[in-house]
């Protein structure tokens, strides 16, 4: 009896991992999940999406805090996938940049116009910002270093509940995507990191807004929270795909002072 019992639950308990379409068929939990992927990438612009070789967006960045904005600079963020990025903020009339390429990088400061190869740590961040990333998860880029599973649906809004995906790293490192059920569109990004301290933080980054640009469309609102706190949002005003990127701004400069200049692209 207790042996039948146990059999009967294990039963159950398959079952319950495999959604059953009108037909009776099972759909195993791993073809649901892709299944909202292809549903996000063609409601992002299909082929045109998957397409994409780089990206030029500019607008605001907003650091929050309790609900305010307490510092904003304008941003013009270049990238050319899958993993080179150049981002320069300005603000009171100071610019200040960000650039990778793969396992390199570097900073400018431009108070004291000082150019400072970025160390590991820095260079790790920017490795988990593409592991984080939307355009990581729909462009397959993972399937390397990951493993998708189906969660099921989670509470959205009220009468309205998010398709959830989970991308699990072989280095035990997990993150969370949610899609609107109705709209097939992003709508979060979850993840956790550790702090210096060792505290133990929960980050999501919540996507909006969506604008059609030349048949694609894209967030032009991102809100950052952290342990359920929003900290920031990054605004676009523009964004342009696939244009020509010269590799020399990826590359470091041997004078601080040809940063001063504004990028021209």
């Amino acid at each position: 009896m207790k042996r039948s019992i146990l059999s009967f639950a294990f039963i159950v308990l398959v079952l319950a991992s495999f959604s059953f379409p009108a037909d009776g068929q099972a759909v195993p939990p791993k073809d649901q999940a892709e299944a909202v992927l292809q549903k996000a990438v063609q409601n992002l612009g299909g082929e045109k999406y998957l397409k994409i070789t780089s990206q030029i967006g500019r607008g605001r960045f907003s650091q929050m805090k309790e609900g305010v904005v307490v510092a904003f600079q304008s941003f013009i963020d270049v990238i050319v996938f899958p993993d080179k990025e150049r981002t320069e903020f300005k603000g009171n009339g100071v610019k200040s940049i960000q650039t990778n390429a793969g396992n390199i990088g570097w900073t400018f400061d431009g108070d004291a116009e000082v150019v400072k190869i970025q160390n590991e740590k820095q260079v790790d961040d920017f490795k988990r910002a593409i592991r984080t990333s939307l355009d990581n998860l729909l462009r397959g880029q993972w399937r390397n270093e990951a493993k998708l599973t189906y969660v099921g649906k989670r509470q959205a809004t009220l009468g309205k509940r998010n398709e959830v995906v989970k991308l699990t790293y072989k280095d035990g490192m997990t993150v969370e995507f949610e899609f609107g059920a109705d709209t097939g569109l992003p709508a979060k990004a979850i993840y956790g990191r550790t702090s210096a301290d060792g505290e133990d933080i929960k980050e999501e980054d919540r996507y909006a807004q969506f604008v059609d640009v030349g048949g694609i469309k894209s967030p032009f609102i991102i809100d950052k929270f952290t342990n359920g706190t929003q900290t920031s949002r990054i605004n676009y005003e523009t964004v342009e795909y696939n244009k020509s990127i010269p590799d020399s701004i990826f590359t470091k400069p041997s004078n601080p002072k040809e940063l001063k200049k504004d990028l021209k692209l």
